[in-house]
This record gives C-alpha cells, structure tokens and sequence, in this order.
C-alpha cells in the first residue's frame, strides 16, 4: 500500500547520470537507451511508494558537465504539488516557511523504496 508522508517533499527524488555530461545531448546511444529505461523504472518506482497520481521531472544540465533529473510527485490532495506550484513550495521548505518531511518520514521512504525496488527495477 503507498504511504504519502503528511509533510511536503517526501518523495522527491534525483537521478545522476553515471558520467558527467551536459545532458541527454551529450549521450552515447547505449547511455540514451540506458537512461530512459531507468527514468521510466525510477517514475514506477517514485509512484509505487507514494500514491501519487503523477510524476514530474525537472532537468537541469549544470554547465556543460553535470546532468541530474528531479522526479518530483504529484499528488491531487495537495494542491501545492500542481504543475509549477511544486516549485513555490520547494522554495517555502527552504526559506523556512513550510515545515519539510521529517528525517523519520524521509527514511520511512527510503526503507519502503528499497523494499519496492527489487519488484520495481527489473
């Protein structure tokens, strides 16, 4: 059963690419076919331990080295997880403003995510 932390940002999660790059641009044809396998396989994964009804991403290519994808869950009973909303309440958890998921909860999803992955990541 999925477990939706009542603290927001539980469940926010970030994909590296194994070698440094720009983004998916910059990728060999393996490392393209690779990287989309384990995006879907992260996206059942994210949606598996929360509930959520939907997954975003975010991509960001640091420079013309660093490649990382934020998979970020939607969910319809938090209004503030909708479209760019999402990213409002990632900067009120760091202005301090909203309270984030608590290192318990955070772990509590670590815990079902690794427990989930096996059955997941095939």
């Amino acid at each position: 059963m999925p477990h939706l932390c009542p603290a927001p940002l539980a469940g926010w999660c970030l994909l590296d690419s194994r070698r440094h790059c720009g983004g998916p641009i910059n990728f060999a044809p393996e490392e393209a076919q690779d990287w989309g396998v384990i995006v879907l396989r992260a996206f059942q994964l994210v949606r598996a331990v929360t509930g959520c009804e939907r997954v975003y991403a975010i991509a960001f290519g640091e420079g013309a080295r660093h490649l990382h994808l934020h998979l970020i869950p939607r969910s319809a009973d938090d209004p503030r997880t909708s479209a760019w909303k999402i990213a409002d309440l990632y900067r009120d958890v760091e202005a301090g403003k909203v309270t984030a998921a608590s290192a318990e909860c955070v772990n509590d999803w670590v815990l079902r995510a690794r427990d989930l992955a096996s059955a997941v990541l095939k």
